[in-house]
């Protein structure tokens, strides 16, 4: 009995660290789970003609005790490419002309449907792995690991959230392929993603960056107003069920 009662701790400690060990066996292969986003994402698509909405940026470098703060209006088009319109700027001048300003326009380069296609969460770009089931928010998400198949800025290695129903990007985390620049010695961000309606957008990211000389720079951005713009087909089709192939196929002639 004594020696029952000195390893119940033990097996309390380990408990929790033994039941997060997932079989994934029976879960979808990676392959599968990354196919089932690109169809989503398509069909979610033919039922949008873009979206618009806001952000706010707020960068701040603890060193040089500096800050600032931009409000961004952004435009979606049917085909994904991004239109950003700056409503307001304050504090720091440098790291809005030198930091904020530049993360929008390669943004809008990476949007466009020639570039976007070298960027995407697909097997072209990416070498998948998933590593379990874990819960973000209140949804059950697969975990994936990814490593680039090449050394692009437009890259990212880290992991991914997929939820398990709608097959939709909830979560990012990593950091980029290729650093942006020499100044930069590393970035770090986490992105959330968050359900408005039949449509998925983001909605906060946080980015750290170690820049030599300047030290560390934060990056939060949030993301609000987020509303896609529906077409002629209703998008309640989406949580019915879906289109069918005859009513794909007509939108798709429009």
């Amino acid at each position: 009995m004594k020696i029952l009662a000195r390893f119940t701790p033990l097996l309390l400690l380990l408990n929790p660290l033994l039941s997060s060990a997932q079989d994934t066996s029976s879960l979808p292969n990676a392959e599968d789970i990354v196919a089932r986003m690109g169809a989503h994402d398509a069909q979610r698509q033919l039922v949008t003609e873009g979206y618009k909405g806001m952000r706010k940026y707020v960068l701040e470098n603890e060193a040089l005790q500096k800050h600032a703060e931009m409000i961004v209006r952004v435009n979606g088009d049917p085909d994904g490419t991004k239109h950003f319109e700056i409503v307001s700027e304050e504090g720091w001048k440098a790291a809005h002309k030198h930091v904020l300003r530049k993360m929008l326009d390669s943004e809008a380069e990476t949007s466009r449907p020639e570039a976007r296609a070298k960027a995407r969460l697909t097997t072209d770009n990416y070498d998948f792995q998933l590593v379990g089931l874990e819960t973000v928010g209140d949804r059950p998400a697969y975990v994936l690991e990814l490593n680039p198949k090449r050394k692009e800025k437009f890259l990212f290695r880290g992991r991914i959230w997929v939820d398990t129903e709608e097959y939709a990007l909830v979560r990012a985390e990593g950091n980029p392929a290729e650093n942006p620049s020499f100044w930069t010695k590393s970035t770090n961000f986490v992105q959330d993603y968050g359900k408005n309606g039949a449509a998925w957008f983001p909605v906060s990211t946080q980015s750290v960056t170690q820049v030599r000389i300047l030290g560390t720079t934060y990056v939060n951005i949030q993301y609000f107003d987020y509303t896609p713009r529906a077409s002629l087909i209703d998008i309640s089709l989406l949580a019915a069920g879906g289109l069918s192939p005859t009513l794909e196929a007509a939108h798709g002639r429009h």
